[in-house]
């Protein structure tokens, strides 16, 4: 089951300043998140994904968290906005922000130099 009604969402303490400029803000890409592969407790405690997460896709096509070490995939970019978890869905949608600079100590999960290095398109400081 997928959400993917249009509506106005009001979320708690979000923090967007890890996005270091404007640049790539208007070219966000729509992602959709495979929340099987989020734990609710460690990405999502208030029932929603703070923007700034780093975001890796994986082989169904779906994202999912990048997490240190992580070899599989190379990371895809980070979460731009907030992404409200209603309780029973197990897809979402998001926007990618996948161009541009990102001050890595203010995003919600430290991202290590290796992580970094897998995306050429975002300068991190």
């Amino acid at each position: 089951m997928m959400d993917i009604s249009l509506k106005t969402e009001t979320f708690g303490a979000d923090d967007p300043t890890w996005m270091a400029t404007a640049e790539g803000t208007d070219r966000a890409r729509t992602i959709t998140l495979d929340l099987a592969l989020w734990t609710a407790g460690t990405y999502y405690p208030n029932g929603y994904i703070k923007s700034g997460y780093a975001v890796k896709k994986v082989a169904s096509g779906l994202y999912a968290p990048f997490v240190n070490g992580d070899t599989d995939f190379p990371v895809a970019g980070h979460l731009m906005t907030p992404v409200n978890v209603p309780a029973g869905v197990t897809k979402v949608s998001g926007a990618l922000y996948w161009h541009g600079a990102v001050i890595a100590a203010k995003l919600p999960q430290a991202l290590n130099a290796t992580g970094q290095a897998t995306i050429t398109s975002i300068r991190y400081f």
